[in-house]
Formats: C-alpha cells, sequence, structure tokens
C-alpha cells in the first residue's frame, strides 16, 4: 500500500519544526544586503544594484523550477496532479533544506558561526532544487511522496558535498553541467536502478496521450525561455553577458537540430514529441560548464547542435538499450536530456580552458582559470567530473536502498503513474468515458 495514512503528514510536520527550530538557532539575514549595515553609504549603494541585478535572475530560475520543471513531466496520462504537485512540494522543502546544508558547509569553509541569508543563497538553493527535480524525473510515477522527500532529504547533503568537493578543485561550471546536471541524473538513475530490484516499473499506464504531451511542451518552453538566467545567475559583468548569449545561441542551434534528428531516426520520417520536449533544450545542459568561456558564437552553435544530436540518439536508442541489458528504468529520459549532455558539457569545458590564454581572455583570465594554468585547469574540469560521478552514483544507490523500505510507503504494481492513489477527485479513465459521452448525447 502507498498511502498509508498520517506517513507523509506527520513527515512534513516534523521536518517543518526542525527547520523552524534550526533557522531560529543558525540563520539570520546578512547585514551586507540586508541591514542594519555599517558600510559607507557607497557600498551599501553597489549592494543594493547588486541585488536588483540578481533578483530578476532568481526569479527566472524560481519559474524554470516550478513551471518549466513542472510542467515538462505532465506527459504521464495518468500522472498530471503527481508530476506538478509533487515538484512544487519538492521545490519548496527542498529550499529550505538546502539553505541550512549550504550554510552549513559555508560555515565549514568560512569559519563564521552563523548562517546569513541573501539572494544569493536562494539562488544556490534553487539549484539544490534542480538537481532533486532532475532525479525526481528518473522515478517520476514509481515513488510515493514520503519515498520522494527522503530522497529529497539525503540528495541535498551529498549535492552539498559534490559542490564543495568541486569546488576546491577550482572548478569551472557556472551553469551546472557537472555538479547540477550530471550530478542529478547520475544520482536519480542510481536511485532507480536500485529501487528497481525490489519493484518491476512495469505499467500499462506508463505513457501519454495528445492533451499530456501538451502540457508537458509548455515545461519545455518555459525552460527555453529563462535557461541563460539559470547559466548566468552565478556569474557578474562580461562573464554574465557571455554566458547568456552563449546559452541562446546554444538552445536555438539545439531545437533546430533535435527536429532535424527526430525525423531523421523516424521510419514514418515524423517529429517525435518526446525529442521535441527534451532534447530540444540539452542545448543549455551542454553549455553550461562552458558558459561564461570566450568558446565564440560558432563554437555555442556546434554545442548545441552536439547536444541536440546525442540527446535524441540517447531516447531513440540508447534509453532502450540499457532498459533491456541492466533493466535500467528513466521515466522521463534524465539520462538523456542531463546526463550525457553534462558529460559533454565538462568535457568540453576541458577543451576550452586548456585553449585559454591571457592574451585572449585578458580581465577574464585571472576569473575563469582559476588554477592560473589552462592545461591544469583542464585535467581539473574532468577530474571533477569524475569525483562528482562517483559521488552521485554511491549516494543515489544507497539512497535507492533506503527508499526502498517498506516503511517509505513503497507503491504496489498497481500504483504506478496513477494519480488516484494520492489526489482526491481523479476520474478514472471509464468514468471520464462516460462523461464524454453524455455531454456529447446532450
Amino acid at each position: 500500500m502507498g498511502n498509508k495514512r498520517g506517513v507523509v503528514t506527520s513527515f512534513l510536520i516534523i521536518a517543518q519544526i526542525v527547520f523552524i527550530v534550526l533557522f531560529a538557532v543558525m540563520v539570520e539575514y546578512d547585514p551586507h544586503h540586508t541591514g542594519p549595515t555599517h558600510l559607507s553609504k557607497g557600498d551599501v549603494t553597489e549592494k543594493n544594484n547588486e541585488d536588483q541585478l540578481l533578483y530578476p535572475m532568481f526569479q527566472d530560475v524560481h519559474v524554470m523550477m516550478l513551471v518549466g520543471f513542472g510542467f515538462l513531466m505532465t506527459f504521464l496520462k495518468r500522472h498530471g496532479f503527481g508530476s506538478v504537485g509533487f515538484n512544487f512540494l519538492l521545490t519548496c522543502y527542498v529550499i529550505q533544506w538546502s539553505l541550512l546544508v549550504n550554510g552549513w558547509f559555508t560555515m565549514l569553509t568560512k569559519n563564521v558561526s552563523t548562517i546569513q541569508l541573501s539572494l544569493e543563497n536562494f539562488l544556490h538553493a534553487d539549484f539544490a532544487v534542480a538537481a532533486v527535480l532532475i532525479s525526481f524525473g528518473a522515478i517520476l510515477g514509481v515513488a510515493s511522496p514520503v519515498q520522494l522527500l527522503v530522497m529529497a532529504t539525503i540528495e541535498v547533503v551529498f549535492y552539498n558535498l559534490s559542490f564543495y568537493v568541486t569546488a576546491r578543485f577550482n572548478l569551472i561550471d557556472v551553469g551546472g553541467s557537472i555538479v547540477i546536471h550530471a550530478f542529478g541524473a547520475y544520482f536519480g538513475l542510481a536511485a532507480a536502478f536500485v529501487m528497481s530490484k525490489f519493484k518491476p516499473y512495469t505499467s500499462e499506464k506508463e505513457g501519454s496521450v495528445y492533451h499530456s504531451d501538451l502540457f508537458a511542451t509548455i515545461g519545455t518552453i518555459f525552460l527555453w525561455l529563462f535557461w541563460p538566467s539559470f547559466n548566468a545567475g552565478p556569474a557578474t559583468g562580461n562573464e554574465r553577458h557571455r554566458a547568456i548569449i552563449n546559452t541562446i545561441l546554444s538552445l536555438s542551434a539545439c531545437t533546430t537540430v533535435t527536429f532535424a534528428m527526430s525525423a531523421a531516426v523516424s521510419k514514418k520520417n515524423k517529429f517525435n514529441m518526446v525529442h521535441i520536449q527534451n532534447a530540444a533544450i540539452a542545448g543549455g545542459v551542454a553549455m553550461g560548464a562552458s558558459a561564461d568561456l570566450l568558446v565564440q558564437p560558432y563554437a555555442a552553435l556546434l554545442i548545441g547542435s552536439a547536444a541536440a544530436i546525442l540527446s535524441v540518439i540517447g531516447y531513440a536508442y540508447i534509453q532502450p538499450a540499457l532498459e533491456k541489458a541492466i533493466g535500467l528504468h528513466d521515466t522521463c529520459g534524465v539520462h538523456n536530456l542531463h546526463g550525457m549532455p553534462g558529460v559533454l558539457g565538462a568535457i568540453l569545458s576541458a577543451i576550452f580552458t586548456s585553449m585559454a590564454t591571457k592574451e585572449v581572455y585578458g580581465d577574464s583570465y585571472e576569473k575563469l582559470i582559476l588554477r592560473g594554468d589552462p592545461s591544469e585547469q583542464a585535467k581539473y574540469q574532468i577530474f571533477s567530473l569524475l569525483v562528482s560521478l562517483a559521488i552521485a552514483l554511491i549516494s543515489g544507490a544507497f539512497t535507492g536502498l533506503f527508499m526502498s523500505l517498506p516503511i517509505w510507503d513503497r507503491l504496489n504494481s498497481e500504483e504506478l503513474y496513477e494519480d488516484a492513489i494520492f489526489w482526491e477527485e481523479v476520474e478514472d479513465e471509464s468514468e471520464e468515458k462516460v462523461a464524454t459521452e453524455t455531454i456529447t448525447s446532450c
């Protein structure tokens, strides 16, 4: 039984009480941004200007989490409420939890005694949300709300661990190709692989209908529109401007090539809506790690094109092969949208950083080549990728095992991909058919 009375309520109430207590004890406003402050008037004005520039980008990322990811997952014909609703729940839960966990790592590294909140903290909390929602996509429809909350609680800790370790390696990854997309994808895939050993994911309800695919495409378009802010949010100055331009170019090329590839892999020479919903935005993922680098506009177009080809091939051939070979079930195809394009982005960032010179980069050189030597920076780009993947796979497998314990409302086969288990007023297909016939007869 996947909906034992009181389990999800108890989990959420206890978690919220813990959050309130921890915030009361450990969290305060950042006085440099929110006051009261002893800074000079000029410094205060500068901080306010920074916040005014950051807030619109933060809101763009916020829209991506709540509307983009939420609607992208509504393609399942009997799981629309769960896709949008659980996405909403996870976003709000993870924001609070990530502010704490990220704050603890900051306290550790900067040797401070409290967590000081500014807009930048919330932007990084949204990045943690993104990693969790990517993992959510791998197990969409096969996990109860309590299982999802357990996954989110554990994943945020290991996400921040990966972020902390790779930051110590001076990783350049402004758009999160490695620390967000690849980590979230392979964490979710590892959890899904382990969970499938306890309960098969096969169900006739897994699939889409015309209107559910239409709703999912709304999510795609919102993600496409706001992805430049996701990739550029942590950057400043010229680096932010480059990140916006490079991401728009990469997404444009990616969408164009996705349509071409979708028809090419179809025996009937038709477009596949799964490809359009997902592969069309893979360019944003692949561009992430190199978004603020001087890759040149033509290279941004090439990156988007390569991401589209890789993603469509993933959906058409690699995903079915993996499911057949090792039983790896991936509801949303996060391996094709986030996993492989994230790895591609990491490899490309190593190539581009290895070619960086002081003459070309000018003032940006010291900001971006953090290890001082381009070849050394390139090595650590790949090394950071491997470390992040190792943390994701190991922690994801452990989390999948822990989530599979019966106490966490594990779903039965007949409860998979079904809204009626957790949501009121969900008509079944037979009721919808009768209602439709009654309306028609009138």
